[in-house]
């Protein structure tokens, strides 16, 4: 079998890093993988494992991508791949206009839908496929809804949590002392985290006014999670706003860290807030498989997610009041001591090597 995956960039993320793991399960199989992206830091891990990476300038829209088309078309003239699997709108608008002159095999091609796209259209692209995966029951309700699929070619497969990094293996006290020495303010205190980005829909205003409605004697609150430049502005309305409340002194900004599964184990509850549905809720599954309690809200992915974890977590979306009280019940439960079989790297890797092969023989 022969496979290409095509995505915008390599760079970090859920995306990217499951599109590499597919890779390295291809190669261990015997099979031929290939990627094409813009590039990024993860394409070492390709060369790692002996796929192929074919660069090409497809990360943004413009003019100079979509000329990509006639080059695409050259890949797949030498690679001759059996399936490609696009993972992004962008790219698979490139791939469907490659598709349709193309003078070749034309291969098989897969789809997943990493999102709720609010442009139903410009997100079309993600329907021309002959097999398509959806990350979440929440996505494949989507799908259904916005599009003309046929139901026997979607498929649901979660997003896979790797175990090896995400895991309730202890903190090594060496860290600990490191992260009480970098934080203070957090020793002795019930930590309460809320991870992401800092950008306005990931409910962050909604995690500063839990602080005014719980003991802040008791907890503290933590935000790890990159600002982007162009969020500046956003990043000092929030420092405004929990001075405003007097909650400097419990509110905690940790800026982007590459230590984010220890950051889980040291916290007592993860939160996602997010004010817009999730179409899988990453850091949930992430940090329950970090041994950490996690709570949200009671709609989308983190809704799926949590309800398989410990339905106690879930709250009524915005209900600041039902999240403060719920806090308590949740610790008093047992943390999690592993996640769902079906959240995890392994499953997602074989579940899309058994799209693949029922793609095939569909074909054949």
């Amino acid at each position: 079998m022969k496979v290409i995956q095509l995505l915008p960039e390599l760079k970090v993320g859920g995306v990217e890093r499951g599109t590499v793991d597919l890779s390295e399960h291809l190669i261990k199989l015997g099979h031929d993988s290939a990627v094409i992206s813009a590039g990024g830091h993860l394409v070492d891990l390709l060369d790692d494992h002996g796929a192929k990476h074919f660069t090409l300038p497809i990360a943004k829209k413009n003019f100079r991508a979509i000329s990509q088309i006639s080059n695409l078309q050259k890949i797949y003239s030498e690679f001759q791949p059996d399936i490609v699997h696009v993972r992004s709108r962008f790219p698979a608008w490139i791939n469907y206009f490659a598709l349709k002159n193309f003078k070749g095999t034309k291969p098989i091609v897969i789809s997943t839908f990493h999102g709720l796209y609010s442009k139903p259209f410009y997100s079309k692209s993600m329907s021309y496929a002959d097999e398509i995966i959806a990350i979440s029951k929440t996505v494949q309700d989507y799908v259904k809804k916005n599009y003309h699929v046929n139901e026997s070619n979607l498929h649901l497969i979660y997003r896979g949590c790797d175990l090896e990094e995400f895991n309730a293996v202890p903190l090594n006290e060496e860290w600990k002392d490191a992260w009480f020495k970098e934080f203070p303010q957090t020793k002795n205190k019930i930590i309460l985290n809320l991870p992401g980005r800092i950008t306005s829909w990931k409910g962050i205003e909604s995690f500063i006014d839990l602080f005014s409605k719980i003991d802040t004697s008791k907890f503290h609150g933590i935000i790890p999670g990159p600002v982007a430049h162009n969020k500046n502005s956003y990043f000092n309305s929030l420092n405004k706003l929990i001075k405003h409340k007097n909650l400097s002194a419990h509110l905690t900004f940790c800026g982007s860290r590459s230590d984010i599964a220890n950051v889980y184990k040291i916290s007592d509850i993860v939160m996602n807030l997010s004010s817009k549905p999730e179409p899988f809720g990453r850091t949930v599954i992430e940090a329950a498989a970090c041994g950490s309690h996690v709570m949200g809200w009671d709609r989308g992915g983190v809704k799926e997610s949590i309800n398989l974890i410990n339905p106690a977590g879930l709250v009524m979306h915005g209900n600041i009041k039902m999240l403060a009280d719920q806090i308590d019940k949740v610790l008093a439960t047992a943390p999690p001591l592993s996640i769902p079989k079906q959240f995890t790297k392994e499953s997602l890797v074989r579940s899309t090597m058994n799209v693949y092969e029922l793609a095939l023989s569909k074909a054949s």
